[in-house]
């Protein structure tokens, strides 16, 4: 008999800054819903290893969607006729986030991101605490600068094989081969100049190394870096979490860049201690019992025939209210965060409060 994956994928319509983007989505699990983002030139596919997994799916309803002009998201329709070259942008991202989650009805989700995935919870911190409960930014800062580089467009260039290659350094030697080249794998398919338009963000319109000290501290940030990142540093990972309130930094020996890809058993080590703890967060504030229909999962009638149109239709037209419009929350009294360093290996656990 034939093993199936529990995945299910779908498409999804998106209303951002008007234009309706559609969105190809993969899903699993119910309960909690659990956004996860890709990193910069890549798709959901980096997560197909936590998408699968029974544990995390038991108290998570898990999605990863692939952002417009990656993976099996098309550009918009006239994309041909753009003068300018691709430029992700800390606004729209931000805002496209939220509008699929608004378009699938979540309900205060989670939001799972990953370099660019992890360093865009920084705006959604400052800019939507009142709609997600918790955020996990995986080899995130509040800066990352030096990755724009015009070179990647140029003819004499393979971008795929270029990328794929320059980001394969940036994974640790102790994560398993084949996931490391099914990690270079993802990179080399990346569609022309979205590469380097993600860069944009990145590297130079992520600029938090202020503005991250005005989050409120509302929402629980859990920052996780590799030991191995040289793009992120754990010590600009530290850095930014000593800033920001209401804070955990976790540094995860032995793993680089890419996490959930290069490395998914060891990491998932290091973030189930996390997603326990939004669990609990969860049941304390009495959120589990309101999560129904669509945010809560697959066994609550998603799969049903001829009701796919009808709720892709919904979702279009949850997406049609304006999006919360940009603002600077007044600071709150609350702590800031604290750094842990872990020792999986060694099972120890070092802990400093700042």
């Amino acid at each position: 008999m034939a093993k199936f994956d529990p995945i299910i994928g779908r498409y999804v319509y998106v209303q951002c800054e008007g234009e309706t983007y559609r969105t190809y989505y993969e899903e699993n699990g119910q309960g909690i819903p659990l956004v996860c983002l890709h990193t910069a030139g890549t798709d959901g596919r980096e997560w197909r290893h936590q998408l699968c997994d029974a544990e995390i799916a038991k108290n998570f309803h898990v999605i990863a969607f692939d952002l417009p002009r990656h993976g099996k998201s098309i550009p918009p329709g006239d994309f041909y006729k753009e003068e300018e070259e691709y430029k992700l942008t800390s606004k729209f991202y931000a805002e496209f986030v939220m509008a699929f989650c608004r378009a699938l009805e979540l309900k205060k989700p989670v939001i799972m991101g990953s370099s660019m995935g992890g360093n865009i919870c920084l705006p959604l911190a400052l800019h939507y605490e009142d709609e997600v409960s918790a955020l996990i930014a995986i080899e995130a800062c509040d800066h990352s600068p030096g990755w724009w580089i015009d070179p990647l467009l140029h003819p004499h260039i393979h971008g795929g094989e270029v990328c794929a290659t320059a980001t394969f350094g940036l994974m640790a030697p102790q994560s398993p081969n084949d996931y490391r080249w099914e990690t270079w794998w993802f990179y080399a398919q990346g569609g022309p100049g979205v590469f380097k338009g993600d860069l944009h963000f990145y590297s130079v319109d992520h600029d938090y190394r202020e503005l991250c000290r005005k989050i409120s501290g509302r929402v629980p940030i859990y920052f996780m870096t590799g030991v191995y990142d040289f793009a992120c540093t754990p010590e600009m990972t530290q850095q930014t979490a000593d800033k920001v309130k209401n804070s955990e930094c976790i540094i995860m020996e032995n793993i680089g860049h890419f996490p959930m890809s290069e490395n998914p058993d060891l990491f998932k080590e290091y973030l189930m201690p996390v997603l326990k703890k939004i669990v609990q967060s969860d049941r304390e504030a009495g959120r589990s019992t309101e999560r129904t229909g669509r945010d809560s999962g697959r066994d609550t009638g998603r799969d049903e025939p001829g009701r796919s149109a009808e709720r892709a239709t919904q979702g279009r037209a949850s997406t049609s209210a304006e999006s919360p419009s940009y603002r600077n929350p007044s600071p709150s009294s609350a702590d800031r965060g604290s750094v842990r360093v872990l020792d999986v290996d060694a099972g120890r656990s070092s802990r400093a409060r700042r």
